[in-house]
Order: C-alpha cells, then structure tokens, then sequence
C-alpha cells in the first residue's frame, strides 16, 4: 500500500492533491483541524472541502491535528509508518497582514509545525518524498527594486533587465530585504526543508509558490487574490485595491497544474531542491486587468474602491521564473490558463453562493 500524508488536506493545494494522488493510486491521510476559519473566519472555512473528499473519495482518511502538535503528529506517523512514500507539506498560516497580529501563531504554525513534520518523516517514514508549498515571499521586497516600468494598465520590468523576459528565478536573493513577519516564518521553514535534504540526506523539495488559485479556493480578504476577487464580483461585495495604481502584477497558477508539478517531482525527487512555481509569463495579470476580466465574465460593474495606502512588503511586479524546473522536469506543462481560472473560479463561486441561498 501507497500512502500519502498531506497536511492541509481540506485548503485549495492540500484538497486537490487528495483528489490528484488518489487517482495515481495513493490511500490519502489528511491532517486540517480548519485553522483557516480562526484566521480569517467562517467565510473562509474548509469544513466545506473536507465534507466533500470524504463524500467523494471512500478512502481518504481525515485527522483534526494541530500540526504543531508533536505527540498526535508523530502517532500519526507511527501508524502509517511502513506504506508512507509521500509526505505533502501545505499547512500553514498564509497571510503576511494576519501574521503581524500574532507573530508567534503564525511563527510557530509556519516554521515549528513545519520541524514537527520533518522529524515525523525523519523518525517513522526517512524512505519517503517531503513536498513542501512555499511562498514567493521569501524572497521579501526585493523584487521592488527591480527596474520597473509604468504601463497603461500594469507594471513591467525595463526590458534589458535579465527577468524580463521570464521573471524572477531562484537565484534571486532571499536575504536582507523586508519580508513581512509571514515571510519569515515561510523562509525559516522553507530553508529547513531545504535543510533535510542537502545536510540530512532525505529527499525534499520547496516549491515557491506565486499566487496560487483554483475552484476550491476559500478566498478571504486577507488571502486569495483571484479567488477574494472574483468572489467580490459575483455577490457585488465591496472590493478594495491597495496601492501601486492598481497596476501592481501577480503570476496565477491553477492548483491542478502546480499538483502536477509536485507528481512529477515524486516521481523523480532530489534532495533539498527550490522550485519557483507560479504562473509565469503565460498566466498573469495586474489588478486593473483582473477587475476588467472579472467584469467581462460575470458582466457586472464590480464595487471595487482603490487606496493610495499598499500593503507592507507587498509586491509590485512578480512574475516567477520556471525554466528550472521545466528543465529538470521536461514532460510537465501548464494546462490552465488566466481565462481557464478565472472562468472556473466564476462557476465554482456561483454555485456556491446558491447553495448559500
């Protein structure tokens, strides 16, 4: 028997890696105790997404567990600890503007839940792959020096800059910038898995994720960019831009497509390796486009107010790079594009605010 743990199995990479690796023939066990609903509260709740894996899929097994939590952890791992190939590491507190209101949850929850997981693996599964979902916040405000340039509708990098043509790849530096107090917690934790790998000898990777987005995305002000936004747009409620124009640019990602990423990674895993992983140049946008796309599919004028006041550590332009891992992994591809996402988040949001009804 092939198991997998993933942790976060209720939020939007955790679920659709339940659903993707259960195809490939994996009995899952998720760990999510729905810490998001206390971050961000109930609209932002995956006790929805858990319902529906164990409607779904009749072997999933589901555990309420504090990943910080090192007794129930390690139990955990203890009963399973002769099938696990696979350990999905998702669980984390993602908000930098949360974080900065309890520094120690978020730190704790971030880089020790992330520690208690690894040693879980060290102890009772050290054959087995370690996939951990990173941010591109680790890399701080440092993308904010590149040398950008106004466009109409966005900002882009100068054109004789070496990002321009790709975005920013893993050579960027992850040091001495202003990261946000959850930047730091994800970079603590993102080099410690990177840690087990090129120090220990144990099989993990970090993959660095841009804005990550998908139908089963519980969006909240606070996080999930598209998902929040699109959301704003199909109920009319109020949307606010901070800063930058509007003109600030994110990559989006589909869930499926960075799941995939992380299958092929299994399939072929290295030790201690850094992925970036977004949308880069061929899913992208600024919020000015986004709010433009989002009107067009639901065809109402959003309520969207703008402020002069940009987020702390907030990127400007951030396009991610992932020539590295295309090279080491030439058979994955992209399958969802910005249209694809956004016309999936529509009707996912859609449904959901009927049953709502």
């Amino acid at each position: 028997m092939n198991i997998a743990i993933i942790s976060g199995s209720a939020g939007l990479i955790g679920a659709e890696s339940v659903r993707f690796f259960t195809e490939k023939g994996f009995n899952v066990v998720g760990i999510d105790n729905n810490m998001r609903m206390e971050f961000f509260g109930a609209e932002a709740s995956t006790e929805w997404q858990r319902k529906q894996l164990e409607v779904e899929i009749p072997t999933y097994k589901h555990y309420s567990i504090d990943i910080r939590d090192q007794n129930a952890v390690n139990n955990l791992f203890r009963e399973y600890s002769s099938d696990i190939k696979l350990i999905i590491h998702t669980a984390a507190q993602p908000s930098h503007d949360w974080a900065a209101k309890d520094p120690i949850k978020d730190f704790t929850v971030n880089a020790n839940g992330t520690l208690v997981m690894l040693e879980a693996m060290r102890q009772f599964a050290p054959k087995a792959v370690f996939i951990f979902t990173s941010t591109n916040k680790v890399y701080g405000d440092t993308p904010n020096y590149l040398p950008l340039v106004e466009m109409e509708e966005r900002w882009e990098v100068d054109r004789s800059h070496p990002f321009a043509v790709h975005g920013i790849d893993e050579t960027m530096s992850i040091d001495n910038t202003k990261h946000s107090l959850f930047g730091v917690s994800k970079t603590a934790a993102d080099v410690m898995v990177q840690e087990y790998g090129k120090y220990l000898g144990f099989y993990t990777g970090v993959f660095r994720g841009g804005c990550l987005t998908g139908p089963g995305h519980s969006g909240t002000a606070l996080h999930g960019f598209l998902a929040y936004l699109m959301k704003c747009a199909v109920t009319g409620a109020p949307y606010t831009v901070f800063g930058y124009k509007g003109k600030q640019v994110r990559d989006n990602i589909h869930s499926r497509d960075l799941v995939n990423m992380l299958w092929h990674f299994y399939q072929n895993p290295r030790q201690g390796e850094v992925y970036n992983a977004g949308g880069s140049r061929f899913s992208n946008c600024s919020m000015k486009e986004a709010i433009r796309m989002c009107e067009a599919i639901t065809g109402k004028k959003m309520n969207a107010t703008y402020t002069d006041d940009n987020r702390i550590g907030d990127h400007i332009w951030y396009i991610s790079d992932v020539r590295k891992f295309q090279k080491h992994y030439p058979s994955w591809s992209y399958q969802h594009n910005l249209e694809d996402i956004l016309s999936q988040l529509y009707s996912a949001l859609t449904v959901r605010e009927k049953v709502k009804k």
